[in-house]
C-alpha cells in the first residue's frame, strides 16, 4: 500500500488506551453476530414449529391423543406452542379430574397454565435482544471515546513538531477516526437485528396469545358438551 494508509498499521501503532477501546468495539461485533445467527435459527424455529403444531392441532385430532404424543417426547423436548397446549391440557385434565362443574374456575385455571408458559417461552426467545440493545446505544459512544483519546494524543505529539504538514497528521486523524468507525461497524447490525428480533418476538407472542383464546374456546365446548352428555 504505497503512498496510502495501511490500517493494521494504523491500529498496531496506535495508542494502548486507543487498542483497548478497538478491542472492546470488536469483541462486541463478534459478540452481537454470534447471537444475530443464533436468534435468527431460534425465531425461524419457532414461527415454523408453531406454523406445524396449529395444522396439526387444526386437523380435527384428539385432543388427548394430541397431547399424549406431546408429553411423550419429555421435558425439554418440546417448544414454543407444543409447551403452551401441553400446560394448558394438563392443567385442564387436573381440574376435570377433580370432578369440578364450575366452567369458569376450570377454564380460568387452564388460561393461567397458558399465560405462564407462553410467557416462559416468549422469554427464552427475547433472551440476549437486550444486549444487541445495549450494543447499538452505547457502541458509538465506545468508538468516540477512542477518537477523542486518538485525537488528544495526535495533537499532544503535534505540539512537539517544529514543521507540521498533512502528511504528519494524516496518519494520527486516521488513527483516531477508526476508531469511530468500529463504533458504527458494531452498532449498526445490533441495531437491524434488535430491532428487526424484537417485531419477530411480537408476532410470535401475538400468535401464541390467538392460541390460547382458541384453545380455551375449543376446551369450554368440549366441557359443555360432556357436561350435556
Amino acid at each position: 500500500m504505497n503512498g496510502g494508509l495501511n490500517i493494521f498499521k494504523l491500529v498496531a501503532e496506535a495508542s494502548i488506551l486507543v487498542q483497548a477501546v478497538m478491542l472492546v468495539l470488536l469483541v462486541f461485533s463478534f459478540l452481537s453476530w454470534v447471537i444475530i445467527i443464533r436468534k435468527h435459527q431460534q425465531l425461524k424455529s419457532a414461527m415454523d414449529e408453531a406454523e406445524s403444531f396449529e395444522e396439526r392441532f387444526w386437523s380435527g385430532a384428539d385432543l388427548a391423543q394430541l397431547f399424549r404424543e406431546v408429553s411423550g417426547r419429555g421435558a425439554g423436548n418440546n417448544g414454543g406452542l407444543e409447551t403452551v397446549f401441553e400446560s394448558g391440557f394438563r392443567e385442564f385434565a387436573r381440574q376435570r379430574q377433580r370432578r369440578t362443574h364450575d366452567l369458569r374456575i376450570v377454564i380460568e385455571g387452564t388460561e393461567r397454565a397458558m399465560r405462564v408458559a407462553g410467557t416462559r417461552e416468549i422469554g427464552r426467545l427475547e433472551r440476549n435482544l437486550e444486549f444487541l440493545a445495549n450494543v447499538g446505544s452505547i457502541s458509538p459512544y465506545v468508538g468516540l471515546f477512542g477518537t477523542v483519546i486518538g485525537i488528544m494524543g495526535a495533537f499532544q505529539g503535534l505540539g512537539e513538531m517544529k514543521d507540521v504538514t498533512i502528511a504528519v497528521v494524516a496518519p494520527h486523524i486516521s488513527e483516531a477516526l477508526i476508531a469511530t468507525a468500529m463504533g458504527l461497524f458494531a452498532a449498526i447490525p445490533a441495531v437491524w437485528a434488535y430491532n428487526r428480533y424484537a417485531n419477530k418476538v411480537d408476532r410470535v407472542a401475538s400468535r401464541y396469545e390467538v392460541f390460547q383464546e382458541e384453545f380455551s374456546s375449543v376446551l369450554q365446548r368440549q366441557i359443555q358438551t360432556d357436561d350435556a352428555a
